[in-house]
């Protein structure tokens, strides 16, 4: 038998009226706007998420562009708030889209509801983070220089996540400007790690041995 999820209206409604314990914060804007105010400092590190509690949620997307998101994103905190769960930030959400498809992740704490869309993160799942300033349009060069330095590091590139953390409605009150979180996962190869540590270590020695060639060719101070 498949989960009821309740309407997002209704318990928006409920929410609104009664509030949800250390959730207080989140309520108070639900109708205006789903951005978050609070976020993980997560720029410029790499993270693994394995073991986190999350809160998934299908959407719909077409050609990558998510259909519908916001109400989606007012489902995924209104079943929160039904479950009983506590976000670790609120309304902080990590979106994946693909061409016909896609899923928004909310991480809450540690949690043993029974629902389907509650579940742990198994094993490891190596992430680096990156903030754009900016919007979507300008986004996909950070993606492109997160590839690369990934590439050069030994690691596999995988699938990428979008935190949207601000909108039309709060971008002039949180800086003007617009702020996406771009955390993508990837897989380390320890035999490509291995091959770049010792081409590395012989560069090293050929300059060490350059820079004592060079040092031997000094004239002599009289």
């Amino acid at each position: 038998m498949s989960e009821q999820v309740p309407d997002a209206e209704v318990v928006r409604e409920k929410t609104l009226s009664e509030g949800t314990p250390g959730n207080d914060a989140a309520v108070e804007e639900l109708q205006e706007c789903a951005c978050p105010d609070t976020y993980p400092d997560w720029d410029g590190k790499t993270l693994d998420l394995g073991g986190s509690c999350i809160h998934e949620m299908k959407i719909a997307s077409f050609f990558h562009m998510p259909v519908a998101y916001d109400m989606y994103v007012s489902k995924q905190a209104a079943n929160i708030h039904h479950l009983g769960l506590v976000e670790k930030w609120p309304r902080f959400v990590l979106t994946k889209t693909g061409m016909w498809g896609g899923k928004i992740i909310c991480l809450v704490e540690d949690s043993s509801s029974p629902s389907r869309l509650v579940n742990f993160i198994p094993g490891s799942f190596w992430v680096k983070a990156q903030m754009h300033h900016g919007g979507i349009g300008s986004i996909h060069k950070v993606v492109h220089k997160m590839q690369i330095a990934m590439i050069e590091e030994g690691c596999m590139p995988k699938e990428f996540y979008l935190a949207h953390l601000t909108c039309s409605f709060c971008v002039e009150r949180k800086g003007g400007e617009d702020k996406i979180l771009i955390v993508r996962r990837f897989v380390p190869n320890k035999r490509i790690q291995e091959r770049l540590r010792k081409e590395a270590e012989k560069n090293a020695a050929k300059e060490s041995k350059l820079a004592v060639e060079q040092a031997g060719k000094q004239p002599a101070e009289v």
